[in-house]
């Protein structure tokens, strides 16, 4: 018994450490075949090319691109049934398994339209050229085009425009271009191509090519005789409107115009008097005469454009020194004159007779001294004109906008300190949200404004004199 107790427990240890042994290659063959089982299940979850042509029963799917394995590969299911099934050998797979495991496949397949060279690294992707560049820079700020209202147009080729970008307030850029085809839009912020603005409506912002918005808009009466070209100093916007003022220019009347100058006038009047009345310009110098007489023949071209009607071609354009420019005036009667020279007192005595009883002269003159010359010819030559008042039209320009921290933030109106019986004591219990919110949104009326004179102002520009024929 003694020598059968130590063989025994021999015998139970050489057993143990059997199935030890027996425990540890299983487990081994079972790693092994669990490597071999998700090896398995990548090559058929990829639906890759190779494993399709080593089965050789779907041909269609050879088709399949590397970018729509990689979308395959990056596919995590959330299916139980393919996360349990993918941990088994595909042999012993049933036959409904595999079939779930081919339609999954079919459904994740990405067409093959939608992959580029880059996304699937299969090469570099043809480069575009530098008009495809642009049009892809170019967006405007909504995506859909508002339908147009009665009497609206789009923007057609040949019209005056005016781009414009604005920047805390103040115009940085402004520019004044006729929209041609196949040009482009030049800026310091980027530029935009004249085939892109063509068809939009007007008072648009479009992008440049650096991503900035310019605004586009219709050039009007008052953009036009600002930027057009020149040869003289034209008469500005605020004292050719109150030269009309002056003068009471309504539509049919016939006035006399001496300096055509750029032209700037003759566009006003042009307009004051409408498709019945005339206006009879008069210049001097070659020069002057040729640029007004295009000044005039553009406006007239992007008016046609943007209205479908003719600008009135109611200005006639002459070449002659009005002081010997009797026989041009000989039987005609003006209900105004209008007269931008240097010596207005030397064409009084030619233009006087062929004005209206009443009617008014008004004279565009640089500096005081003209004027006092002015003045002294009507004394000497004592012609039927009364001298009711001279005037110097200032316009100043305000900036007016919120109150602004160095931060970019809004400044915030201060209230008075009060007296601590008299604050609220609910005041001080605000909800966290609602004073995010008066942050982002300040309430009406709590945001302080400030208000001066713009920087940019502008200086003298003439003294107008109205001078009115009675009668003696």
């Amino acid at each position: 018994m003694a020598v059968q107790m130590p063989f025994a427990g021999l015998l139970h240890r050489l057993l143990r450490i059997s199935t030890c042994s027996q425990r540890l290659l299983c487990n081994r063959d079972i790693h092994a075949k669990l490597h071999k089982c998700r090896r398995e299940v990548r090559t058929f979850s990829t639906g890759s090319v190779t494993w399709n042509q080593n089965e050789g029963d779907d041909p269609e799917s050879s088709s399949l691109t590397s970018r729509q394995a990689l979308l395959s590969r990056r596919r995590r299911s959330l299916s139980p049934l393919e996360r349990i099934s993918g941990l088994l050998p595909q042999d012993a797979l049933s036959p409904e398994v595999m079939q779930l495991r081919e339609q999954n496949q079919q459904d994740v397949q990405v067409p093959v339209t939608h992959c580029t060279p880059e996304e699937s690294g299969l090469g570099e992707s043809p480069k575009k050229d530098d008009s495809e560049n642009h049009h892809a820079a170019v967006e405007p700020h909504t995506q859909e085009t508002s339908a147009t209202l009665p009497g609206e147009s789009l923007l057609a080729f040949g019209e005056q425009l005016v781009a414009e970008y604005r920047r805390k307030g103040r115009v940085q850029f402004r520019k004044m271009f006729q929209l041609q085809a196949g040009t482009r839009l030049q800026s310091s912020w980027g530029t935009i191509l004249h085939d892109d603005i063509a068809g939009q409506p007007a008072g648009r912002f479009l992008k440049t090519g650096r991503g900035v918005p310019i605004l586009i808009r219709r050039a009007s009466l008052e953009d036009y005789v600002l930027f057009m070209k020149r040869g003289p100093a034209i008469a500005y916007p605020k004292d050719a409107c109150t030269m009309l003022m002056m003068m009471d220019v309504t539509e049919g009347d016939c006035v006399l115009e001496s300096g055509s100058g750029s032209g700037a006038m003759s566009l006003f009047l042009s307009r004051a008097v409408g498709s019945k009345g005339s206006v009879v310009s008069v210049e001097i110098r070659e020069d002057h005469h040729k640029r007004a007489v295009l000044n005039y023949k553009r406006w007239r071209t992007s008016w046609s454009l943007r209205r479908g009607e003719e600008w009135p071609d109611n200005v006639q354009f002459h070449k002659a020194d009005l002081c010997t420019a009797s026989p041009l005036l000989a039987g005609r009667g003006f209900h105004a004159v209008a007269l931008d020279i240097i010596s207005p007192h030397l064409v009084l005595p030619t233009v006087t007779p062929h004005l209206h009883p009443g009617a008014v002269c008004a004279v565009y003159l640089a500096n005081i001294t003209q004027v006092m010359d002015l003045l002294e010819g009507l004394r000497c030559s004592a012609l039927p004109l009364l001298c009711e008042h001279i005037i110097e039209v200032s316009f100043r320009n305000w900036l007016v906008a919120p109150a602004l921290q160095k931060d970019g933030g809004y400044c915030v109106r201060k209230a008075p300190i009060l007296h601590e019986d008299q604050r609220d004591e609910t005041s001080d219990e605000t909800d966290e949200e609602e004073a995010t919110s008066a942050e982002k949104h300040p309430a009406f009326g709590s945001i302080p404004y400030i208000a001066r004179p713009h920087p940019e102002q502008m200086s003298h520009t003439a003294f107008l004199v109205k001078l009115r024929k009675y009668v003696e």
